[in-house]
């Protein structure tokens, strides 16, 4: 056999075993719902994004039911630099009045929303776009933050403005788009109880959305490659119990914080495990799916069995 096409028999042999060991995965999530938090470095990048919208459309061509929520936070800065709208953060949580969250809804639900409507599509699927203000699908309420004043150590209320948090779910409109085949595309803009329009963190929303939902799986793509311990080795593993030594360790801080908060919320309200995923890396959903010890920091309530596998 020419060396060139033994190189190619090899190649394909490789692929055709990876699907093979994939096989029992697929089998034990047919039929489960997957909500998948999109954002960061592989929303940017094009080659990312369209390798982000085929593993999505494979989710579904085997079965599992997938909801992408997709956050914007860059974009977001960009719009609002070119029409030179100030805007601050607190806490991380960009402060939005009046003007900014028209902008941000005109981003998150317009532009960026219809990309990866678009993107799925392309790659075979049957994507559609919503909002959380889409049937009231996200209802929100005003998100409250207090701010200890360092010199007077006297508690005060901050104002965000249209800042919110997911107060309720309605489950019965992803139901919907399921029977009917279709792919959910959330932007996480709520709906207040007087049609006010409230700004929603995209790991939150998609928490929210998991445990509404009942999902199976709950899977934040970010810009890390999970969480870390101290010598920066990745925690492949982790439980509820070790999250709170972490933190009063304070062995995670910053950013990682909030997300394993969501992640923490998720498993307590009934799904089945989160996962933080390093977003940069070419088919890591794939990865962490259908591979014995996955690719990211995977979050159980309690600890079960054999830890490194999934």
């Amino acid at each position: 056999m020419p060396e060139r096409q033994l190189k190619d028999t090899k190649a394909w042999l490789r692929t055709a075993r990876v699907i093979s060991e994939a096989l029992p995965y697929m089998r034990r999530y047919a039929g489960q719902t997957f909500v998948v938090k999109y954002g960061g470095h592989a929303m940017g990048n094009q080659e990312l994004a369209q390798l982000f919208a085929r593993d999505i459309v494979l989710l579904k061509q085997i079965g599992i039911n997938p909801i992408v929520v997709h956050g914007g936070g860059p974009q977001i800065a960009q719009m609002l630099e070119r029409l030179a709208v100030k805007s601050e953060f607190v806490d991380g949580l960009r402060v939005t009045d009046q003007q900014t969250v028209e902008i941000v809804e005109m981003v998150l639900a317009g532009r960026i929303n219809k990309q990866i409507v678009t993107a799925i599509n392309e790659a075979g699927g049957t994507a559609i776009g919503i909002s959380g203000k889409d049937g009231r699908l996200i209802q929100a309420s005003k998100l409250r933050r207090t701010q200890r004043d360092p010199d007077s150590n006297i508690e005060k209320i901050l104002d965000l403005g249209f800042v919110g948090e997911p107060k309720t779910i309605d489950p019965h409109i992803l139901a919907g788009l399921e029977h009917s085949g279709m792919i959910p595309v959330i932007a996480p803009i709520g709906v207040g109880n007087n049609g006010e329009t409230y700004n929603i963190n995209a790991d939150t929303a998609a928490g929210a959305i998991a445990a509404a939902v009942g999902a199976s799986r709950l899977l934040l793509l970010t810009d890390i490659a999970g969480v870390m311990d101290r010598e920066q080795n990745i925690l492949t593993d982790l439980d509820l119990v070790q999250i709170k030594q972490l933190r009063e360790d304070g062995i995670v801080y910053g950013g990682m914080i909030p997300k394993l908060e969501t992640c923490v919320y998720a498993v307590e309200n009934g799904v089945d495990a989160a996962v933080i995923l390093d977003g940069r890396m070419p088919h890591s959903i794939l990865l962490e799916i259908f591979t014995e010890h996955g690719h990211g920091t995977l979050v159980r309530r309690e600890p079960i069995g054999d830890a490194t596998v999934r």
